[in-house]
């Protein structure tokens, strides 16, 4: 168990606050708009409002939660792009994919001579080598 004082300090960078809203249609997925704030919370105008897009795909293998950011300057504008962002995430997921199975077969699996236990007949004495006397 670590001490008290071997725990790191969190602190939040009040330069850099956002508000964050949801935006949802309960179906199809969600936007979040985060927009700049002042550590007083009033509204910063000197840094962009940035969206982000979630949504969730079912698959033969299950869920497939995709996230991606809108650049947009509005939320009717980030609305508009909700399903192009979609689109490439789900490429960018799907090559993601394909190059992990090709990083997997191209893998060379090398079994070791006289490797492990259970792993075939070992020679035990006699096992096949002549003898000469």
């Amino acid at each position: 168990m670590a001490a008290a004082n071997d725990l790191p300090e969190v602190e939040l960078d009040a330069k850099n606050l956002y508000r964050e809203d949801v935006f949802t249609d309960r179906r199809a997925g969600s936007i979040r708009r985060l927009t700049p704030v002042a550590s007083d919370g009033s509204a910063d105008g000197t840094r962009a409002v940035l969206f982000s897009g979630q949504t969730q795909l079912l698959t033969p293998a299950g869920v497939l939660p995709l996230g991606f950011e809108i650049e947009a300057a509005t939320l009717e504008e980030a609305l508009r792009k909700f399903p192009e962002g979609v689109k490439l995430a789900l490429e960018q997921a799907i090559d993601e994919a394909r190059e992990l199975r090709r990083e997997a077969a191209s893998r060379i699996v090398v079994p070791e001579v006289g490797g492990a236990l259970g792993a075939g007949p070992a020679p035990g004495p006699g096992g096949g080598k002549i003898k000469f006397p």
